[in-house]
């Protein structure tokens, strides 16, 4: 190991023990649970397991760079409401983190996560099974090698697994690092808590033409809490990464990409309204797509997406078939059918900006039916059409829906 990397080691773990990210008070979980994406139960069963699998059998789940967390307490929630089968490991470099973290699980009473302090990177010598899933997010982008990182997280998962994975992208940051190394200049060797006090300083000095200033995707500096911005600002070792990027880096570790969440974004027809530059457009590849839609929108300031081998056997995205049952993300079917039959559109907010989206004809009968216990044919029966004519009409619905990650489907 070089000098300079052992250091900044020790300085990201030094960073983490002072300043448990994200804030967490384990009181606040008799009051709610934290969900989100990737590693919602139902999102892993849709776009990593067709929709198909039984987690009341035994199914082993790794966080890695568990932080204060977020993932291992939904994961080990979600498992628990199923039965006894599912277990979490949870694996940190901070002991200050990682107490946090067991305290929110205590005030759950959740008996179904196993913690331990380290890197990812010794996982090989940890003496722990093969895990059918892997959540790792906000973390590669803050190894000195990250395509190691991930090429270990590979050979700890399941041929059938997959991985959650969450990556800092690279436009929507635009004048994050700018602000990074100027803070690098300024506060080199000093304390944590002197860093925070230039930082804060230095933000209030920032002139207009500042990239940090005029980009609004960005705010945790904005929060009032020391931590987020010292993560965002005075982290001793990030990156970012374009759609490519992200690609090539899991080609590098054997792994495939399954599906970015929220798969409306990275369609270019979101941002295109000229009909020949739309076809032209479709006429690319899925990876040239997803890459034109995101310089198209400049302001992506994360990739949350899901993984396999790719030589594996894991079933992927669930498929839009008879049997399967959809249902919605919140269960708000009433609400969401009377929007969508007022409405000719949908205003959705992507990292603070407003986009217009087409709601598709019919989309306010389907949803309304939509009830999480009635498969794709229950529902084709009530049009009283073939399955042809029903999937052709219901498609642009799911495919609306399932782009802003809003529908999944189970058997």
């Amino acid at each position: 190991m070089s000098k300079g990397r052992g250091k900044r080691d020790k300085a990201v773990k030094r960073q983490y023990e002072v300043l448990p990210y994200p804030p967490r008070d384990p009181k606040d979980e008799a009051k709610r649970l934290i969900e989100g994406s990737p590693s919602h139960l139902d999102e892993v069963n849709h776009f990593l397991f067709a929709g198909r699998r039984d987690f009341t059998k035994p199914f082993h789940a790794l966080v890695a760079g568990g932080g204060t967390g977020d993932a291992a307490i939904m994961l080990a929630q979600h498992l628990a409401n199923r039965g006894k089968a599912g277990q979490v490991t949870y694996l940190d470099l901070s002991a200050a983190t990682r107490k946090i973290a067991e305290a929110r699980a205590k005030a759950r009473g959740l008996k179904n996560i196993k913690f331990l302090t380290g890197s990812l990177l010794d996982l090989s010598k940890m003496d722990l099974p093969i895990f059918d899933y892997i959540d790792c997010c906000g973390v590669l982008h803050h190894l000195e090698e990250p395509e190691a990182g991930l090429a270990t997280l590979n050979e700890c998962l399941a041929d059938d697994g997959g991985m959650g994975l969450l990556l800092y992208a690279t436009l929507g940051r635009t004048g994050v690092y700018h602000v990074q190394n100027a803070l690098k200049s300024l506060t080199a060797g000093d304390s944590v808590s002197s860093q925070i006090k230039s930082a804060k300083s230095l933000l209030k000095d920032l002139p207009p033409s500042n990239w940090l200033n005029k980009n609004a995707a960005v705010g945790d500096h904005k929060l009032g809490e020391d931590a987020a911005l010292y993560d965002l600002l005075l982290h001793p070792r990030d990156r970012s990464y374009l759609v490519p990027e992200v690609l090539n880096l899991l080609a590098k570790s054997g792994l495939e990409l399954v599906s970015f969440i929220m798969p409306i974004r990275y369609d270019p027809a979101l941002y295109l309204q000229d009909q020949d530059l739309r076809k032209k457009a479709r006429r690319l590849e899925s990876d040239a797509q997803a890459a034109l839609a995101e310089n198209l929108a400049g302001n992506m300031k994360t990739h949350s997406f899901y993984v396999r081998k790719a030589k594996g056997s894991a079933p992927g995205l669930a498929k839009f078939e008879p049997e399967m049952v959809p249902f919605l993300k919140d269960g708000n079917q009433d609400a969401l059918a009377r929007t969508l039959t007022a409405h000719s559109s949908l205003t959705v907010r992507f990292d603070q900006e407003p986009v217009s989206i087409p709601v598709p004809e019919r989309a306010g009968e389907f949803v309304e039916r939509i009830t999480g216990l009635r498969n794709l044919r229950d529902i084709q029966n009530d049009f009283s059409m073939d399955w042809p004519a029903f999937r052709a009409q219901f498609a642009p619905t799911y495919k609306f829906l399932h782009g802003l990650n809003l529908l999944w489907l189970k058997s």
